[in-house]
């Protein structure tokens, strides 16, 4: 061992003030991330609220960032879409999506016409990725959000049930959730805060906010406070038993997934497998393909195949389905 009391003081006192500073840097990087970590878990309405001087300001631009006119009410005339686009929470950019899907369309057509040949299939998949691009998109994020807001949902209610047990009315319990809560569910309740903090009734408030989340345990919570407001009752062991059914149906859901991982599996290796087989043999062997492809046959048979896999995968996902 090094005898310490022979170190000059000139060498001890920059080493102890080199890992004060390591230790304070390395303080400093993780207070940075906390507090990133912290804003990324507040909703967008506290987001809108802190751009905007007023509440009413920052509720009509949430609402047009959804794709709502600034009453609330859907904006365009394609009410399924307007639907999908309000469901996903994502910002209403319409020409950000379809350039998006004309750039995956173009990609996709220019590489089948380079492969396998024929302006007329490729244009047709151009046109096909652009059309439905977007929507498969939107239903994809909207499910993943539903998802979540379904698994928040149980949480939420036992916040609105300690606020009304602390003998807070029911539209301060709503807004508690709306600060407490990260997406999608405290945006969701905030929206219906502020739309019963200017004048609208909670019944109706609520309504809106199962029309904009899509999702039957969200319906679920609509009822039971429709239900207390016409008959009356304690709401709060109302929202408990509320609370417990989401609950069970989520272990229901989990279990139901389980069972049908099989047929998911099964479903991806067979959608993946000609594939990764083509590409396999088309690096050991590029005449294998490559003496065929220009073909008219070939040429006719590709899209086919396509389209019948395309239908075979819609085949298993209805198999594999389960709505609860």
């Amino acid at each position: 061992m090094p005898d310490i009391t022979n170190i000059s003081l000139t060498v001890l006192i920059p080493v102890i003030m080199a890992v004060g500073a390591v230790f304070l840097a390395i303080q400093s990087v993780m207070g940075l991330v906390t507090e990133a970590q912290t804003r990324r878990v507040v909703n967008k309405r506290l987001q809108f609220k802190e751009r905007f001087e007023t509440t009413s300001e920052a509720m009509v631009e949430l609402r047009k960032s959804r794709g709502l006119d600034k009453n609330g009410n859907l904006a365009m005339p394609l009410r399924w879409f307007n639907q999908l686009v309000v469901r996903s929470g994502l910002k209403f950019q319409p020409l950000r999506w379809f350039g998006m899907s004309a750039g995956a369309g173009l990609v996709a057509g220019l590489a089948y016409w380079r492969f396998v040949g024929g302006p007329g299939p490729a244009v047709g998949i151009a046109a096909l990725i652009l059309v439905l691009g977007p929507i498969v998109w939107l239903k994809m994020v909207a499910g993943r959000r539903m998802k979540k807001m379904s698994e928040q949902l149980p949480d939420a209610l036992q916040i609105v049930c300690r606020s009304l047990e602390a003998g807070h009315p029911v539209a301060t319990a709503v807004s508690l959730v709306a600060r407490e809560m990260p997406d999608p569910i405290g945006t969701e309740f905030g929206m219906a805060a502020d739309e019963v903090s200017y004048g609208m009734s909670l019944t109706n408030a609520v309504q809106r906010m199962a029309e904009r989340a899509g999702d039957p345990d969200v319906e679920l919570f609509v009822a039971t406070v429709r239900l207390q407001e016409k008959t009356g009752g304690n709401l709060c062991e109302l929202l408990k038993a509320n609370t417990t059914t989401i609950r069970e149906r989520q272990t229901m859901r989990l279990k139901v997934k389980a069972a049908s991982s099989e047929g998911r599996a099964s479903a991806m290796i067979l959608t993946s497998a000609p594939f990764i087989v083509m590409s396999g043999i088309h690096v050991l062997r590029p005449e294998f393909y490559g003496e065929v492809i220009d073909e008219p046959l070939v040429r006719v048979v590709f899209p086919i195949l396509f389209v019948w896999m395309a239908i075979g995968n819609f085949v298993m996902r209805k198999m594999i389905n389960f709505k609860m």
